[in-house]
């Protein structure tokens, strides 16, 4: 089994992968703002893996971050518990694409492994849609170029905004209304936020494949929020919610085999 743990701005991901397939058998969510030390990740990941029946043998761990403080006793737990190497994923890391913009060193890990997930599962220009604690819209070539994309608010905050600037509006759940004209607070904040979000989407696909040239760019969206949202959409063609996953496997497989890569 391959470890691969996606370290958000408000959620951990962490996921297991056989070896030889691209599949997430299991997945957590964890808080990742709460502080922890290397020993508290130790206990974590272990109670999490307890958690699960099935072949506890992990091969390999592929960390990708945006948190940096997080990312350093991530990994010292992970070498504890992980038999082989553990593998952290940036924008420098030695794979099969291309970050065709002005700061690539810049690019999140996410974005990195996103772009990587796309090429090789899709094989074709496409926008992806990451639905997190920001909305991230990526433009991806067949190829596996990064051509930049797009960073805005995520639903959450938004969310949060609402409910923590206004006295007397409530915080609702994100799912869509009986209907877009709300009749009383609950479900007037619940259109704007969900139809708010589903028409944003659309609206920035359809500048996105103006502007670089490919209306029939395939859109996918991934994150937790995707399912909710994705049938909503008239330009989300596929839902992945752990596409970011799959791009650390991935990315795992690819820097294992380059020299000095910890290839069993």
């Amino acid at each position: 089994m391959d470890l691969v743990v996606d370290v958000g701005n408000t959620e951990t991901v962490l996921g297991l992968v056989p070896t030889e397939e691209l599949e997430v058998q299991h997945d957590w969510r964890v808080s990742t703002p709460v502080p922890r030390t290397p020993d508290e990740f130790l206990l974590l990941v272990r109670s999490l893996l307890a958690s699960r029946p099935g072949d506890r043998l992990l091969r390999r761990g592929v960390v990708g971050s945006v948190v940096p403080t997080v990312t350093q006793p991530l990994v010292e737990a992970l070498e504890e518990l992980v038999d082989g190497p553990v593998l952290v994923v940036d924008a420098d890391s030695p794979l099969p694409i291309r970050l065709s913009v002005e700061e690539p060193r810049t690019v999140g890990a996410d974005r990195v492994v996103n772009t990587l997930a796309a090429s090789k599962l899709y094989r074709r220009d496409t926008i992806v849609v990451d639905l997190g604690t920001a909305t991230t819209y990526d433009c991806i070539t067949a190829e596996g170029e990064f051509l930049g994309g797009v960073i805005a608010p995520g639903i959450e905050a938004g969310r949060e905004w609402l409910a923590g600037r206004t006295a007397k509006l409530p915080r609702v759940e994100l799912r869509p209304p009986p209907q877009v004209l709300g009749r009383r607070t609950e479900t007037c904040l619940q259109s704007g936020i969900f139809y708010g979000a589903v028409d944003a989407i659309d609206g920035i696909v359809d500048r996105l494949r103006a502007e670089w040239d490919r209306p029939d760019a395939l859109v996918v969206a991934t994150g937790g929020y995707a399912p909710v949202l994705a049938g909503h959409s008239r330009t989300i063609s596929l839902v992945e919610p752990l596409l970011t996953l799959l791009g650390l496997k991935l990315a795992g497989d690819h820097m294992a085999k380059a020299p000095g890569g910890g290839v069993d």
